[in-house]
């Protein structure tokens, strides 16, 4: 086991170490966000796969204000198994990085010097879902408020695709 653990950092270590090196050619478009995308509950709906999150379903992350206008508290979460399994959390505060243009590049850092950058690259015009994707599309995340019908997720997926993500790496987790 403690060997996992010393795997577990080093490999989020490295991830975040290298992270802020990546070139800005290589970054995604972002859209503009308001500070009211950083509240409250977001649904996991589509994930890339890691190993971080195996076994994980009914992710979700919370949003809310921190200490200054640029600072977000984020709780990642999600149930171990099943929907009603163990409730798995981490807590991290996220600064917003472009807070003064369109507030949709935020850097979480979680415990463990564990970081992660998270470019909002769509919004849907109701508000109600959001792609997000580290700068390099190597992980994307499709969010939303609630449980989307088989309709509404195909369009999701049909989005990321447009965006230029290979949605063939998506999993779908049980709500």
């Amino acid at each position: 086991m403690r060997d996992f653990w010393k795997c577990f950092i080093g490999f989020f270590w490295l991830a975040g170490t290298l992270a802020p090196y990546t070139t800005a050619a290589a970054e995604p478009k972002v859209v503009e966000v308001g500070t009211d995308h950083y509240r409250g509950r977001w649904l996991e709906i589509g994930r890339r796969p890691m190993w971080l999150t195996d076994g994980c379903v009914a992710g979700y992350s919370s949003y809310r204000r921190g200490k200054s206008p640029d600072e977000v508290l984020v709780e990642d979460g999600c149930r171990v198994g099943n929907p009603e399994g163990r409730l798995k959390t981490v807590h991290g505060t996220g600064r917003i990085l472009d807070f003064d243009k369109d507030k949709a590049r935020m850097r979480v850092r979680y415990p463990l010097l564990i970081t992660f950058n998270y470019w909002v690259l769509y919004k849907s015009p109701d508000k109600t879902w959001f792609i997000s994707a580290d700068p390099d599309l190597t992980n994307l995340w499709i969010y939303a408020r609630t449980v989307p019908s088989k309709a509404k997720l195909k369009k999701m997926v049909r989005k990321a695709s447009q965006l230029g993500y290979d949605v063939r790496k998506l999993e779908f987790p049980e709500p």
